[in-house]
């Protein structure tokens, strides 16, 4: 097992008094290791059960717990470990349960430990209230040990509801313990936001001034300007930026990073067999390298058989393996080294062209070949519905892991250098659950990305709910950088744009611009004055900054520039201290 523990310190140093009355937010998740076997006795319940009754089942055997449908359900124990059982399972639903009252307004966070009676089996979390069912999260439960469910959801109105769990394979005990529902504030939520962003996303900076003879300088004008983020953020893009003066202009202003829509893809780069052209690519490449804009590789290939070059459909064999072969040494080995990470089998998830090809192992052996051409450029996943729809058992956190452990075993050049890629493509955000499957996979301690992230809704709620999910990925822990998929397009965008054909922010492209502006961006200005000691303390994102003092009365004048980072090894708490000579 490995445990990622990233708890929310509310009593921060930079804080005048510790907010007392705000429950801090657990991060921790716990998930199956592949070197080492399942929890053989599940952890306590995460904020001692929340507002569930008897969350450890020691409290009076059967206190709050009923069964659901026609299970039998009882009650075990094993040494000092409680839990509870349902057996005789005849449908899906047929478990345990116990009801709850929903608060609209309220973000619940939800967290139990499971085990079935034998082999393997996805079981989900289900809260039923009026008639409609909520999805909270899933896990692959495991025979002779407890695995984690970690979820979360929020309710469009008041009212009683009942909690129960779900597996398909009737044939399975479902064993229950350790449950955990806790509700939280908008406000709480927020405050969650501010204190990570403090802990992850920023430092303390402490400036000192001086003079020629190293004495303190009071009074000293300080003028800090932000030049670049140190959060990677950005946007997709395609073809159509190339010669477009006010699209680069509009682009280049706000983003570091960027990801080719098309242009990257095999059936952009080999229409014809054996006929390869990455003149667009590579003049786009140039491009951003010329602003200083990072770029995704997106992708080596795609799972999804509607989108493979017209002559591939007809492969098979050695054939196939060779052109795939080709087609991966090719693109890999043209752009070793020049990317920020590569999507390798694009939603090998939901698709399985490759696999229906070449055998089980396809992906795996992608990966390994990939890994072979560039060992140091991060390798993706990248997937579609693991933080979007609570729903979709083909690409849950827990088969997202599944998934992740065979990829982790690949030795070519040393261990293979794997990212999580989370596309994000949102209609209605489960927020609660966005941040319980991004806590899941932080467990592995790979960096997570939000690849494509764009939402489908009415243009009313579309810009807010835009707003919601860019601020939870920056604000987690281990969410590494954002890639938004709103590129402008004169065909129109893929589903959500963030400027018009005169580049005049839409309303979604006003979040970003707001956004930037709270994080640092548009060479934000932080100024004041050196104290009697000829000190200035300020906190500032990570990013590069250019620094200006100026002498309080011989107008003399200094620059100088500076550059902060996420420095693991040391205390955030520390602030970083520079001298500077006026």
């Amino acid at each position: 097992m490995k445990r990622l523990l990233l708890l929310v310190v509310l009593c921060s140093l930079s804080l005048s008094r510790c907010e007392s009355k705000v429950v801090p937010y657990d991060y921790s998740a716990t998930i199956e290791a592949s070197n080492c076997s399942c929890l053989e006795i599940p952890l306590k319940p995460q904020y001692n059960g929340g507002i569930i009754v008897n969350p450890d089942l020691r409290d009076g055997g059967s206190l709050g717990w009923t069964p659901f449908g026609n299970a039998k359900v009882h009650f075990r124990k094993i040494g000092n470990h409680n839990f509870v059982v349902a057996r005789d399972r005849k449908q899906p639903y047929d478990s345990v349960s116990q009801k709850v009252y929903l608060e609209k307004g309220l973000l619940y966070t939800f967290s139990a430990w499971l085990q079935v009676s034998k082999g393997k089996a996805p079981v989900k979390a289900v809260f039923k209230k009026n008639g409609e069912y909520k999805h909270a999260g899933s896990v692959v439960a495991e025979s002779k040990c407890w695995s984690m469910l970690k979820g979360g959801l929020t309710v469009d109105e008041s009212g009683p509801a009942e909690l129960y769990f779900e597996s398909e394979d009737t044939a399975v005990e479902i064993w229950v313990d350790s449950v955990s529902l806790q509700p939280f504030t908008q406000e709480e939520w927020n405050s969650h936001h501010e204190q990570s962003i403090h802990k992850e996303r920023k430092r303390t900076v402490k400036i000192r001034a001086v003079n020629s003879k190293g004495e303190p300088i009071p009074k000293a004008t300080i003028s800090i300007e932000q030049r670049r983020l140190g959060f990677p953020f950005g946007c997709e893009v395609e073809k159509n930026i190339l010669g477009n003066k006010a699209y680069q202009n509009w682009f280049t202003q706000r983003f570091t990073v960027t990801t080719f829509a098309n242009e990257m893809k095999w059936y952009s780069t080999e229409v014809v067999r054996g006929k390869e052209d990455y003149s667009t690519a590579d003049a786009m490449l140039r491009f951003f390298k010329q602003h200083g804009v990072a770029v995704r590789g997106h992708n080596i290939l795609w799972n999804d058989p509607k989108y493979q070059p017209g002559w591939v459909n007809s492969l098979s064999g050695n054939d196939l393996y060779n052109a795939v072969k080709r087609r991966v040494f090719s693109v890999v080995s043209r752009y070793k080294g020049q990317l920020a990470g590569w999507d390798v089998v694009n939603e090998n998830l939901h698709f399985s062209f490759f696999e229906n090809k070449m055998g089980p192992k396809a992906s795996y052996n992608i990966f390994k070949m990939a890994q072979a051409f560039d060992p140091t450029t991060t390798k993706f996943m990248n997937e579609y519905n693991t933080l979007e729809e609570s729903r979709d058992s083909d690409s849950s956190p827990a088969r997202y892991l599944q998934k992740l452990r065979e990829l982790k075993s690949i030795r070519v050049c040393g261990n293979i250098s794997l990212g999580i890629g989370l596309e994000s493509h949102f209609k209605t955000p489960n927020i609660p659950y966005m941040r319980s499957a991004l806590d899941t996979l932080a467990a592995t301690g790979l960096p997570i990305w939000l690849t494509e992230v764009d939402v489908e809704a009415p243009p009313n709620v579309q810009a807010k709910y835009f707003e919601q999910v860019l601020r939870e990925g920056h604000a987690h822990p281990q969410v590494k950088g954002i890639v938004t998929w709103s590129g402008y397009s004169p065909s129109g965008c893929y589903r959500m744009c963030l400027t018009d054909g005169n580049f005049k922010n839409l309303p979604t492209g006003d979040v970003v611009d707001k956004l930037l502006h709270e994080w640092g961006g548009f060479r934000r200005q932080t100024t004041g004055v050196t104290d009697a000691h000829g000190y200035f303390e300020a906190s500032l994102f990570h990013g590069d900054y250019d620094l200006k003092i100026a002498h309080p009365l011989t107008n003399s004048k200094a620059s100088h520039s500076f550059k902060l980072t996420s420095d693991v090894s040391s205390s955030q708490t520390q602030p970083s201290s520079f001298v500077f000579r006026v």
